[in-house]
């Protein structure tokens, strides 16, 4: 075995790397070609166009547009998300009373974590779906109904939620309605990933600087989230990345997948419509490694801002 490592290695990795290659570096390589393309998608003609594909993207308004709403998206859903997240896991592992077990979280908390993670086993196609009708605008949604029962909405101007493209604190107010759903389905899934972590820390900790006086809100900032930066950082990254998707999101909940009046576009729902309806798949496949050059530089520059040595406890 000493002596033949490399084969053995080489004969269990052979078949996984061959198949990532085919299935993932090779479609990649090919988006890449193709978008040095006039490639239309439903023939063989191509022309080389060489890099006019990337210049167009810095000239093209919807573009522009969707990018400043991916941008939104890129600092709200992890802002909002870890903050929730970060608040119930604090207050699911040590936010209860201190008893002779030492410091626990609250009453049932076991319970809530399961009720906190439930959306996370959903799809969220079947998650945008069951939002579409509670956000219903036409008397029928959830919310609508019961704000009409006790009168506080009148029936004849009903919530508009996603079909409303009036800005609100300067963003299309269909983004914060998609919003929150973004922040509903993902919470709990990073609650449960910081509870695990916040377990990793020494009750003892937080013993011991209650007994010096401290208290919840200086033992989160103090204690917890130092201890939890490492945690946080790799949250943020992954949330990146579902931020500049959105698209399952958009596509089921708006009108036009993208709409009203392009309130809702992000780069891609562009890059579908680009590709699939106007048949520009060269111009489509240049979005796509636009969006993917961006999204690993972000990531890359984010785990660079906040690396840092190791906290020992």
């Amino acid at each position: 075995m000493r002596h033949g490592v490399a084969r053995f290695v080489t004969g269990f990795l052979a078949l996984p790397v061959a198949i990532y290659l085919f299935y993932v570096v090779w479609p990649f390589a090919q988006a890449a070609g193709y978008s040095l393309t006039d490639w239309g998608g439903y023939s063989d003609r191509q022309q080389f166009v060489g890099l006019d594909n990337y210049i167009r993207l810095f000239s093209d308004e919807l573009i522009r547009k969707a990018f400043w709403h991916n941008v939104f998206f890129l600092v709200t859903v992890p802002l909002f998300t870890i903050a929730l997240a970060l608040f119930l896991a604090f207050l699911l592992n040590v936010g209860g009373r201190e008893d002779r077990a030492g410091i626990r979280g609250v009453f049932g908390s076991s319970v809530y974590k399961i009720i906190f993670f439930f959306p996370q086993v959903l799809s969220l196609v079947v998650v945008a779906v069951m939002w579409q009708q509670i956000y219903r605008a036409d008397g029928q949604g959830l919310i609508n109904g019961v704000l009409m029962k006790v009168g506080l909405v009148d029936p004849d101007n009903p919530i508009a939620f996603t079909n409303d493209p009036e800005p609100f604190l300067g963003v299309p107010a269909v983004l914060w309605w998609l919003l929150l759903i973004a922040v509903w389905s993902g919470a709990g899934f990073y609650m449960v990933l910081f509870s695990a972590a916040m377990q990793s820390i020494p009750k003892d900790v937080y013993e011991a600087a209650i007994l010096d006086g401290a208290g919840r809100f200086h033992t989160f900032f103090r204690i917890t989230l130092p201890l939890l930066r490492e945690t946080v950082s790799v949250a943020w990254v992954y949330l990146g990345f579902i931020a500049l998707d959105m698209y399952a999101l958009v596509f089921v909940m708006t009108p036009s997948q993208g709409g009203p009046n392009h309130a809702s576009e992000i780069f891609a729902s562009v890059l579908n419509f680009t590709a699939f309806q106007k048949g520009q798949f060269g111009y489509a496949c240049a979005m796509g490694v636009a969006l993917a050059i961006f999204t690993i530089l972000l990531a890359a520059a984010q785990l660079r801002i906040t690396r840092r040595e190791r906290i020992e406890y």
